[in-house]
This record gives C-alpha cells, sequence and structure tokens, in this order.
C-alpha cells in the first residue's frame, strides 16, 4: 500500500461523499494504491450512518467510530495504529482542504528528503479573526521552537510511515505535530497547498480555543525542552531563589557583624523562605529527574533512525 489517508470527522455528513469522490478524481491519474481511514470522532449527526454506507461500497475504506468526542489527537493517534501505507496523509473532512495537493506534498517530501511535509494555506479562505490570530500563534512558535514553518496547524500533512506512528499525542497536541516531529529527529518542511472555504455546515473553531492553545503551547514547550532532563527547569528555578536567598541572608549578617539588630526584621524571614523554597524546587527537579531516567531505562525507547539487521 502505498498511501493510507486519515480522516477524523466530526458532524460533517454533508460532505463525506464529495470528499470521498474528490480523493478517487485526485487518485485517478497514477498508478499510486491507497486507502482511506474514516475515523468518527462521536459525531451526533448521520456522519456515523453515511461512512458505514461508503464503507460497503468501497473495498479500500476502513471506519471507525468512538462512542464519545474524544478529540481530534486521539483520532490521529488510531488512524496511525490501523494504516498500512508507506505513506501517510492526514486530512480534514471539511472540503476546505483539496486532494489535488497530496502529490505535490509527496513531490516535495521525495525530493528534499524530508519525513513531514505541512501543508501551508498560503491564501487562507477563512475569517480574518481566525486568519490573523492563526499567523500570530504561528509566529511565536516558529520563534520559541526555531521551526520555520508558516502554518503548523494545517489539516493536511505527508508523513513518511515510521515518522507518524513514533509521534504520541494527546490533548490538543495534534496542533503541534512539526514540532512534535522535528525534536524527535525527523526532517520537517512544508509545501503550500490549495485552499478552499467552508462549503458545509459550520466552522468548529472558537474564540475560546485561544485560552486552550495557551496551555497547550507551554506543555509542549516543557516536553520538548525538558521532558529528559526536568532537573534543568527546576534547578533554574530553585537556584535562583536559593542565591537571592543566600545573598539576602549574607547581607543581613554583615548587618549583624556591623552591631545592628536583624532578628525582627522581616527580609531575615524573606531570606530564610527562599533558601528552603528553592532547595525545595532543586530537589523535587532531582526526583524528577531520578523517574524520567528510570522510564526510560525500563522502555528502552530511543528515537532510531537506522537499526541493523545483522
Amino acid at each position: 500500500m502505498d498511501f493510507s489517508i486519515i480522516i477524523p470527522v466530526f458532524n460533517e455528513d454533508e460532505s463525506l461523499r464529495e470528499l470521498v469522490a474528490n480523493i478517487k478524481r485526485a487518485f485517478a491519474n497514477n498508478k499510486k494504491s491507497y486507502e482511506i481511514i474514516f475515523i468518527d470522532d462521536g459525531s451526533t449527526d448521520r456522519s456515523f450512518e453515511i461512512l458505514k454506507q461508503i464503507e460497503h461500497v468501497n473495498k479500500n475504506i476502513k471506519v471507525y467510530s468512538f462512542r464519545k468526542n474524544l478529540g481530534k489527537s486521539p483520532a490521529l493517534m488510531l488512524g496511525f495504529q490501523k494504516s498500512t501505507g508507506r505513506f501517510i496523509v492526514t486530512l480534514d473532512a471539511d472540503l476546505q482542504d483539496d486532494p489535488t495537493n497530496i502529490m505535490p506534498l509527496y513531490q516535495r517530501l521525495t525530493k528534499s528528503k524530508l519525513d513531514l511535509v505541512a501543508g501551508w494555506r498560503k491564501q487562507r479562505k477563512d475569517s480574518l479573526f481566525k486568519v490573523a490570530t492563526s499567523k500570530i500563534f504561528n509566529k511565536i512558535v516558529s520563534i520559541m521552537f526555531g521551526v520555520k514553518l508558516h502554518d503548523l496547524n494545517s489539516g493536511l500533512k505527508l508523513y513518511r510511515s515510521e515518522t507518524a506512528k513514533e509521534l504520541r499525542i494527546y490533548g490538543g497536541m495534534h496542533r503541534f505535530i512539526p514540532i512534535i516531529a522535528a525534536d524527535l529527529g525527523f526532517n520537517v518542511g512544508e509545501k503550500d497547498i490549495l485552499h478552499h472555504a467552508r462549503k458545509y455546515g459550520v466552522s468548529k473553531y472558537k474564540f475560546t480555543k485561544i485560552f486552550t492553545d495557551i496551555p497547550d503551547l507551554i506543555t509542549i514547550y516543557f516536553i520538548t525542552k525538558y521532558n529528559r532532563r526536568p532537573l534543568h527547569f527546576f534547578g533554574k528555578i530553585g537556584g535562583l531563589l536559593f542565591s537571592v536567598g543566600l545573598i539576602t541572608l549574607l547581607y543581613l549578617f554583615y548587618l549583624r557583624l556591623a552591631g545592628e539588630r536583624i532578628g525582627d526584621r522581616p527580609l531575615l524571614l524573606f531570606g530564610i523562605l527562599l533558601v528552603l523554597v528553592g532547595m525545595q524546587i532543586t530537589l523535587t527537579g532531582l526526583v524528577a529527574d531520578l523517574i524520567v531516567n528510570k522510564n526510560d531505562s525500563d522502555k528502552d525507547y530511543y528515537p532510531m533512525k537506522y537499526e541493523s539487521e545483522n
């Protein structure tokens, strides 16, 4: 199997038949084999019913359905597990990303020897607010992580199978897949794609999503920067507090040698508190480091690029 096309679905009953027809047309002029894996994410409309009908008349279509809405990350993870293709495509079900973009992404991936190519919606057909917030978000993330991409959250991505199957995502981490892949040592790039306005239904994007993106961004930052070395993070904070507290106490000790009373000074209590808190935070980091190292030795997991078969 050449391509596995993974499509998470949540209340997109109007677009599903047209989407399948578009995918068939996109592959009609090449000899690449493909399968379509639909993940129904607890839809409350007729999406699952329509998907079962589509599956019944198409042998290369697989359908899986969650009992309730779990989110895009679990849907993608299940799709990665069930895929059999050498290359994996993730595609939204809303018809905004054109399946004809798949082959240009494939050519970009193979020619540039990349492991993941993200679609760049250069001429994005969404609301001005959505486009503006997305640009700001992408700029901030690019600066924080050093991954120079214009459209991290594009639903259309092409992966080598081994890349997708090594990803571990949950919650809102699907928005940071290129960041996670790059942190694992994979080569990540992008290709501009054709983008359409939404044809059916309404966007799932809500203003409140901004407030969930921030915690997810913080989570990804700590996972990529300090996942295997938590002491580096806790040690910096603990060391800073300890140093400030120690300097404060040394200053008070100097005053005491000069004959001044320091027992009734609030600064004394403040200095002692900083020293104790600094030590406690540093010890917390040390314990976290020991736990991480213990878990790593239990799992024997390393992001391998090649393993000898001899």
